[in-house]
């Protein structure tokens, strides 16, 4: 296998500033020195999740994850070290060898696919043979600048028109088909899985070309849309179509639209809406909810006006609410959608439809109520409609102000609104602090002893030349900053400077517990404080080292035998003598 240079990673690593990297996943607020957000390798409604900008590391004081701009992108996307340094060297234009087709990982092989049937595709479209797809993109209102902004391509007719293109590059059918872009047919050999079809690249949020999607030209054509399998790059449950276009959007609007389908994507995004996202071709889901509640608070619903429109909303809701997030539906006519009122009324009139949206659960309520409640089965049946969506409410205001709307427009006592929420949320646990595995344990005296002088040596390398690094070693030997206080110790202080270089020398525990204290938000301080603070933790963990001898000498007495005993007991002696001594040498520098 060929080997990363070390000088080129390091150039890597100086070059990517990490809270850009993390941003792009991540809604980062800055909080001192530190960048605080929700952590995205756990559920949390609190943000515990960390990025340094001086030190170019991230740690999660929830789960423990840390690193640096590599480890982050490895964790995230699933990449092997190589894969991300490859990543973001192409981001920054900086050249590696890639080897033999073996040393690609599976990830890389898969996207290289992607790429060349991207390429395909956008030039089919421009081709004679794309003719009757860009008329029906014409027809839509899709204009050639959005075509291209998109990447919005075609996919011939025939069996094997991408097939023929791959095997003309000398492509591996097999990895085609595991891309998910060649279908294989049961009587051996493979064929085009899209065919005739408008194409949609789906991109992650770094701009790589993960699946695509494929939107029927022909009225007979069934399904109407057709997307790519899974891959290992291509998860439906958490992909959304509109990246990376919509991150910087959903920043500063602080709020995300959430549609359908491709087109309507497009459409918000003509109409000067960009924070819009799409599903790709699921229902919201669990993982959908996470990532959206990462980058905003806010999120509106632009569903169709129609009865499956409703429905679609009312199954967000469940998955959206319990993540704390404001959610908002956009009220359609009826049979309209996003694509077709842009297309009839204009660019004014679907962005008024967005910025009147009003709170979903309003809206719920309103519909449930509508049907009647005059008797007191339409009642029960209003206000049973809406309390499972009340019940999955976090906030308590947010829930008792819903509630106490339910109950004015059904005409029901709040105190039996309330109890039917109550009952309704009997279903699920009252969720309970976060506990993931690596998070890091309730350590004891020592422990944080050990932790602040680790963290005083980081902050302040020179107080390291004030103390006997063997004794503290020794004083350290069963505790897990042990290996911390060695590499800290032993590293060169331009080193100190960089503490993803410090951590790859660590085995996995000690590397967790350096990067939380880098992480950490801490003043800076000086040499003469730093060396206080050193001082009086070496006195401290000598005085214990003392007591644990004490209370062993102690516990042999009482458990020796009458040979041993003697001993023992001159050794007791001699350990109180000493003891006395020094409290007679410091009652004279009193003095």
């Amino acid at each position: 296998m060929i080997r990363i240079p070390d000088q080129i990673v390091q150039e890597i690593r100086d070059r990517v500033d990490i809270v850009d990297l993390v941003g792009r996943y991540v809604t980062l607020r800055q909080a001192g020195r530190n960048f605080k957000g929700l952590c995205p390798f756990h559920s949390e409604k609190t943000p515990s999740f960390n990025v340094h900008r001086e030190k170019q590391i991230f740690h999660c004081f929830g789960c423990g994850a840390g690193g640096d701009v590599f480890g982050f992108l490895i964790r995230h996307e699933n990449l092997s070290f190589p894969e991300a340094v490859r990543t973001l060297a192409g981001e920054l234009g900086i050249a590696i060898s890639e080897g033999g087709e073996g040393e690609v990982g599976v990830g890389e092989r898969l996207h290289r696919f992607n790429v060349a049937a991207q390429q395909f595709f956008v030039s089919s479209l421009a081709a004679p043979v794309g003719e009757a797809a860009r008329a029906y993109l014409a027809e839509r209102g899709v204009t050639s600048e959005w075509v291209a902004r998109f990447g919005i391509g075609f996919a011939p007719g025939g069996w094997d028109a991408l097939r023929r293109e791959f095997l003309r590059q000398k492509f591996a059918e097999g990895d085609a088909v595991r891309a998910g872009l060649l279908a294989e047919r049961d009587s051996g050999g493979s064929y085009d899985r899209l065919r005739e079809r408008i194409t949609f690249p789906i991109q992650d949020v770094r701009g790589r070309i993960i699946g695509f999607g494929g939107r029927a030209l022909r009225g007979d054509q069934e399904p109407k849309y057709l997307n790519t399998p899974e891959t290992p790059l291509f998860r439906k449950r958490e992909t959304f179509y509109g990246y990376p276009h919509a991150l910087e959007a959903i920043r500063r609007a602080e709020r995300a639209v959430v549609v359908e389908g491709y087109f309507d994507c497009i459409a918000l995004a003509q109409a000067d809406l960009p924070e819009v996202l799409a599903t790709c071709g699921t229902a919201l889901t669990e993982e959908h909810a996470a990532q959206l509640r990462r980058r905003t608070r806010n999120v509106v619903l632009f569903f169709d006006g129609d009865e499956a429109g409703r429905r679609a909303m009312l199954r967000a809701l469940e998955v959206l609410l319990p993540q704390g997030l404001r959610v908002r539906a956009a009220e359609l006519p009826t049979g309209e959608d996003p694509d077709s009122l842009l297309r009839g009324q204009g660019a004014a009139a679907l962005r008024a439809v967005v910025e009147k949206a009003v709170p979903a659960i309003e809206l719920v309520i309103r519909q449930a109520v509508a049907t009647g409640v005059q008797t007191p089965w339409e009642k029960a049946d209003a206000v049973a409609v809406v309390v499972p969506l009340l019940a999955r409410v976090p906030d308590a205001v947010e829930r008792f102000e819903f509630t106490r709307c339910l109950a004015l427009l059904a005409g029901v006592e709040l105190r039996y609104v309330e109890e039917a929420v109550r009952r309704g949320g009997r279903g699920s646990a009252e969720p309970g602090p976060v506990s993931v595995a690596g998070s890091p344990p309730q350590r004891g005296v020592a422990e944080r002893h050990l932790r602040e002088l680790a963290r005083t040596l980081l902050e302040c390398p020179s107080a390291a030349e004030e103390i006997s690094a063997a004794e503290i070693l020794e004083l350290a030997c069963d505790s897990p900053w042990r290996a911390v206080l060695e590499v800290l110790f032993s590293a060169r202080p331009e080193e100190i400077v960089s503490i993803a270089r410090i951590a790859e020398r660590l085995p996995e525990e000690a590397r967790a517990l350096l990067l939380e204290i880098a992480a950490a938000e801490a003043e800076p301080v000086d040499r003469a404080a730093a060396a206080r603070v050193v001082a009086d933790i070496l006195h401290w963990l000598r005085r214990q080292r003392e007591r644990v001898a004490r209370r062993a000498l102690t516990q042999r007495l009482r458990d020796g035998q009458e040979a041993q005993r003697e001993d023992v007991f001159a050794a007791k002696v001699r350990q109180l003598d000493e003891r006395r001594a020094r409290f007679t040498q410091r009652g004279r520098e009193a003095l």
